[in-house]
């Protein structure tokens, strides 16, 4: 217990942590934006309804949420902790004096304003979607007459909203700069590299990170000019 102790808690254990939590992350995106994509379905809401309360009643998915905010909870915390330990073993200033130097990327070098940013987009994403959803007292419809929860209309009231669009988008913007990064690093710091298939890795963390932030940012900006 000691060992397994020490190792987590060192800075490759943490990374190795960050990797794992990030790419389960990576998971969920896809399963949520395909979710989402019933949005777009011509039926007034009833895919998405069903689709949402699929989600809010089945045993197996409420359990897999339990693990989700873990991963979350983990992967904020390390990213927390390496950030101070980064920033404690570099040179002060390093980066400002040198400018030309320094060769790691935007982002990368930016981890902890794209994770704050990102952080401030989930906990409003969840206070107008989740809690009412799970907490909360939706309006009901009948869908083959029987009532569900009518979580369409909600989410379709808030992309009127310019300010909520502007966030969503933003916060899309951030995380898919977080995921340019966070992709290929997570392989990285799991010791999958090799100069056969690095280079497809980074190439595809590239377009999985866009496609799928651009996938969501779409959803906000299609209501928000169509709904008006």
């Amino acid at each position: 217990m000691n060992w397994f102790t020490k190792t987590f808690s060192s800075t490759i254990g943490r990374k190795i942590v960050m990797s794992v939590t990030g790419l389960f992350l990576c998971s969920f995106l896809v399963v949520h934006l395909l979710g989402n994509l019933t949005l777009f379905r011509n039926d007034g809401g009833e895919a998405f309804n069903l689709y949402s309360h699929f989600m809010a009643s089945n045993g197996v998915i409420r359990a897999m949420e339990i693990v989700l905010v873990l991963g979350f909870l983990f992967h904020i915390y390390d990213a927390i902790v390496l950030s101070r330990r980064n920033k404690g073993a570099r040179p002060v200033n390093y980066a400002e004096n040198h400018p030309e130097q320094n060769t790691t990327s935007w982002a990368s070098r930016n981890m902890g304003l794209l994770g704050t940013v990102i952080l401030v987009f989930l906990i409003v994403h969840l206070w107008n979607f989740f809690v009412p959803a799970r907490f909360g007292s939706l309006d009901p419809v009948l869908i083959e007459n029987v009532e569900y929860d009518n979580l369409y209309t909600s989410v379709v009231e808030a992309f009127k909203n310019p300010i909520y669009v502007l966030i969503y988008v933003l916060g899309m913007i951030a995380l898919a700069y977080h995921l340019i990064h966070g992709f290929q690093s997570a392989f990285q710091s799991l010791g999958l590299t090799h100069k056969k298939y690095t280079p497809f890795i980074q190439i595809f963390g590239f377009a999985f990170s866009v496609l799928i932030c651009l996938g969501f940012a779409i959803i906000p900006l299609y209501f928000f000019f169509t709904q008006q």
